[in-house]
This record gives C-alpha cells, sequence and structure tokens, in this order.
C-alpha cells in the first residue's frame, strides 16, 4: 500500500493515526519535528504527508511549502484544531488535497486518504 508522513508537535496524535492507517495495509512514519519530516522525505519516497497546522517552529503551511521543493508530487492532508478559512484557502493553494479537523474522525480519516491516494 501507501507510504505515508505524519508530522504532528503531539507525538500521541500522530501514533493514533498511524494505527489508524496501517490497519488499512499502509505503511506510516510518524514525527513530532519539522526538521526530521524534511530529512526523510529528501531521503524516501513518499505518497502522502499528514501534516498538523500548529507545530513546534514552523507551521504546517510552511512545511507543505518545504515539501513542495523537495517532492512536488506529494499528496498532503491538513490537520487542524483550529480550523479557519484563512488557513484552509492556504492549504488548498499550496496543493493540499484535503483538510481534516481534530479530533480526528476515524472513518472520515480513513475516507479521505483512499481518495487522496486514489487521485
Amino acid at each position: 500500500m501507501a507510504q505515508i508522513l505524519v508530522l504532528d508537535d503531539v507525538l500521541d496524535a500522530g501514533i493514533l493515526i498511524k494505527k489508524i492507517l496501517e490497519r488499512k495495509g499502509h505503511s506510516v512514519q510518524v514525527f513530532d519535528e519539522e526538521e526530521e519530516t524534511l530529512k526523510y522525505v529528501r531521503e524516501h519516497a513518499v505518497d502522502l504527508a499528514i501534516l498538523d497546522i500548529k507545530l513546534k517552529k514552523l507551521t504546517g503551511i510552511e512545511v507543505l511549502e518545504e515539501l513542495r521543493k523537495i517532492r512536488p508530487e506529494i499528496r498532503v492532508i491538513m490537520l487542524t484544531g483550529y480550523p479557519t478559512i484563512e488557513t484552509a484557502g492556504q492549504a488548498l493553494k499550496l496543493g493540499a488535497a484535503e483538510y481534516c479537523v481534530k479530533p480526528i474522525d476515524k472513518e472520515e480519516l480513513e475516507e479521505k486518504v483512499e481518495r487522496v491516494l486514489s487521485a
């Protein structure tokens, strides 16, 4: 199945997403540091990145911009516990395929991941 990375400043949130998606057969790497995430993407093929908007040093939008420079073809789903029209617009403008609001709904996450991967 797909190679997926998850970047969330709360490691437990990333681990929860990993458990959900691994049950669907995906390989999932979880990160809580922006630099580690970007290094991983430079060195590994990744089909989908799931990025939290609120991070420690950068925003998820800034990480998305960097990912686009490294691997323009990568598919992206943004996560946030603080949805705003502005961040949704920025994310979609930079090519994010979907936007999920925390707390994560298992079925919604599974559906959006499958839709983005099959697009």
